[in-house]
C-alpha cells in the first residue's frame, strides 16, 4: 500500500500544481442605512435611471434621500451587494447634488462594475 502511494503521490502533486488558482475581489456587503462610500469607479458620466430612488443604504428599508431621472446626470462610485441579494451602486446624481444607493438593476446599464 505505501510503494502505491508513493508512486502515485507525484503525479497528484503535480496536477494539483498544473490547476490553475483563480481569485475573485469580493463585492463589498451590505452598506448600513446611512453609509456612504468613496469613489473608486472611473468610468464617464451620463449614465441615468427612470425614477428610481437614492436611497441612504443598499436596502429598500432605509430612507430615499431623492429620486433619479432619466434626464439627470449621474456619477457611479462602486457597488455592493444588498442583504436583498441584488447589487446597489452608490452615486452621485450631479443634477440635484444628492449621493445615494440605487439598486442596479433600476440604472441604465445595470449599475457600477466597481466594487466598494
Amino acid at each position: 500500500m505505501k510503494r502505491r502511494l508513493a508512486a502515485i503521490l507525484p503525479a497528484v502533486a503535480m496536477a494539483a500544481l498544473a490547476i490553475p488558482v483563480v481569485t475573485a475581489t469580493p463585492a463589498a456587503a451590505h452598506a448600513a442605512c446611512g453609509t456612504g462610500a468613496a469613489d473608486k469607479d472611473g468610468s464617464a458620466w451620463g449614465y441615468w435611471a427612470n425614477g428610481a430612488n437614492e436611497r441612504s443604504g443598499s436596502s429598500t428599508s432605509c430612507v430615499s434621500k431623492g429620486i433619479a431621472y432619466s434626464n439627470d446626470r449621474l456619477d457611479y462610485h462602486c457597488y455592493t451587494v444588498g442583504n436583498d441579494g441584488n447589487t446597489w451602486t452608490y452615486l452621485h446624481n450631479v443634477s440635484d447634488n444628492v449621493y445615494g444607493w440605487v439598486r442596479d438593476d433600476l440604472l441604465s446599464n445595470g449599475g457600477s462594475l466597481t466594487p466598494c
